[in-house]
């Protein structure tokens, strides 16, 4: 009983690491598009926020500062709660 608990262990541990660095794989895209993105935010912790995770749904972030939404239209459709625009 103990080593299969043990092996079910050493399982779970080695596909939570590799999810893990999927996510931080993938993170490394939108921070450098949001940074951008964010460049010239007044509030740009708070663009960082919301342009990360619109990035991490869209995989997309638009070019420039500011505009050119429809080069993706996931991330242009993105609503809050009020209805207005979630991203950046």
């Amino acid at each position: 009983m103990k080593p299969v608990l043990a092996a079910f262990f050493l399982i779970s541990f080695l596909v939570a690491f590799s999810f893990f660095e999927v996510t931080v794989a993938g993170s490394g895209f939108c921070d450098s598009k949001c940074g951008v993105r964010c460049s010239k935010a007044g509030f740009q912790d708070r663009c960082l926020k919301y342009c990360g995770i619109c990035c991490e749904k869209c995989n997309c972030v638009p070019s420039g500062t500011y505009g050119n939404k429809n080069e993706c239209p996931c991330y242009k459709n993105l609503k809050n709660s009020k209805g207005k625009s979630k991203c950046p």
